[in-house]
């Protein structure tokens, strides 16, 4: 595999390198090189500084080494010379995969399923705002849902970044304009879950870029708008087992099969508490609040958009299409940590032959909070500092992510959530300083 890619850079006339990885957060992380030294980079891999890293080694401890994994040989766009990039693991100057890595975490994760004889596939809706500046969050459009503007420029802009993705191979199903103003979502066609990390890492990096040389910013932040929707990343997931959809029964009312519904339930037991690693920014929980489409309660529902786990109707002939969606991820976690809890929970459902609780249709958000208890619908985590107190006490979560990234990740929440509680803000400021 090294050497066909090595022939395709030369063939390619590949210029520069972008060697990718991201933090404990996902943050994209990168070493430029010039195509002539990759060759020694596969041999030995590239050393770097892992204290500096959010979430990585201990100063004591630091020596890490990057290794490019040749299947993810692309080639950018938009850059002045040609340039490729691969997406790196990580591993430890004597060779074992480093347990910092979340790229590693999630393919650990996919291999144990592997030999239960099931593969991972997920279809992402990724939402993010337009705006004139990260300094100036002015919108650029004033579309709504699906509107069609001829001369939108937010529209414009997104239908460049689908042209890109195509260009590097990246199936796009649909684009289109969200609900708040300046807010936009691209569909990608379902994969297995580490290509698609991989892939949606890839198409935030499009979407800033594309954003970029307009003269405009793309922002990934859950809630960047008082009193309008925040963005979502919609997790449309299912099992397969060999080429057929684990999922899938055609003789079930919701064409669910058993494993599906012990998926799902395993997902609504879980669901508080992998919550911070799908929402892992005190932002986060500005959007999860009742009344802006974002889902607040647990539960699950067919047609039912106020749940957090929905059935997509059943189209038939599109067995292998059967899937779930879970509503409430957004779009500035970490892709390989979500991925990995959110599959986590659900086969423990599996391994556990957990019941599917009954479905809900009504909306939730408009009923009395007696019927709520009376059906036993919980809410998700109210703010990160909940959150993050259900994951510290998840044993399904801490064997999912391994003891170093499931400590790293709390303590830096922690962190976080010390520096927001602290703040003085402008609203507290006009609220209270011309009345106490």
């Amino acid at each position: 595999m090294v050497e066909t890619v090595l022939k395709k850079l030369s063939e390619d006339q590949v210029k520069y390198v972008e060697l990718w990885f991201v933090d404990i957060l996902g943050q994209l992380k990168t070493f430029t090189v010039p195509a002539e030294e990759v060759e020694k980079v596969f041999a030995e891999g590239i050393g770097f500084d892992g204290s500096s890293i959010e979430g990585f080694a201990r100063i004591y401890e630091s020596d890490l080494i990057a290794r490019p994994d040749p299947q993810t040989y692309q080639i950018l766009p938009l850059l002045e010379e040609k340039t490729a990039r691969f997406f790196c693991n990580i591993y430890l100057p004597e060779g074992q995969p480093y347990d910092g890595d979340t790229r590693y975490i999630l393919r650990r994760y996919l291999e144990k399923i592997e030999q239960e004889g099931y593969t991972f596939n997920i279809g992402p809706e990724l939402e993010y705002f337009y705006f004139r500046s990260p300094e100036n969050p002015e919108i650029i459009d004033n579309g709504g849902y699906f509107d069609f503007i001829p001369q939108d420029l937010g529209s414009q802009l997104r239908q460049k970044t689908m042209k890109l993705c195509e260009a590097m191979g990246t199936k796009v199903e649909a684009g289109h304009h969200e609900v708040s103003p300046s807010q936009h979502e691209i569909d990608l066609r379902y994969d297995e879950a580490l290509k698609m990390a991989d892939k949606l890492i890839t198409l935030k990096v499009l979407v800033k870029q594309v954003a970029a040389r307009a003269g405009y910013y793309a922002t990934f932040m859950p809630k960047p708008l008082y009193g309008l929707n925040g963005s979502g990343l919609h997790i449309h997931q299912s099992l397969f087992q060999g080429d057929k959809n684990a999922f899938y029964n055609e003789s079930d009312p919701n064409f669910l099969s058993p494993v599906a519904k012990s998926y799902v339930g395993g997902l609504l037991k879980h669901i508080r508490e992998i919550t911070s690693i799908c929402n892992q920014w005190v932002n986060s929980y500005k959007r999860l609040v009742p009344g802006y489409e974002a889902p607040v309660y647990v539960s699950w529902g067919r047609k039912n958009r106020s749940a957090l786990i929905r059935i997509p109707i059943y189209k038939p002939g599109k067995e292998k299409a059967s899937r779930i969606e879970l509503r409430s991820p957004d779009p500035a976690c970490n892709p390989y940590l979500a991925f990995t809890v959110i599959l986590a929970a659900g086969f423990d459902g599996i391994k556990k032959n957990l019941p599917l609780p009954p479905a809900v249709e009504e909306d939730i958000y408009r009923m009395e909070a007696k019927e709520r208890k009376r059906k036993k619908i919980q809410l998700l985590p109210g703010s990160l500092i909940e959150a993050i107190m259900e994951t510290e006490k998840s044993e399904l979560v801490c064997q999912a992510l391994g003891e170093h990234v499931f400590t790293k990740f709390i303590e830096n929440k922690k962190i976080e959530w010390d520096m927001y509680r602290t703040q003085v803000t402008s609203w507290e400021m006009k609220e209270y300083l011309p009345v106490l």
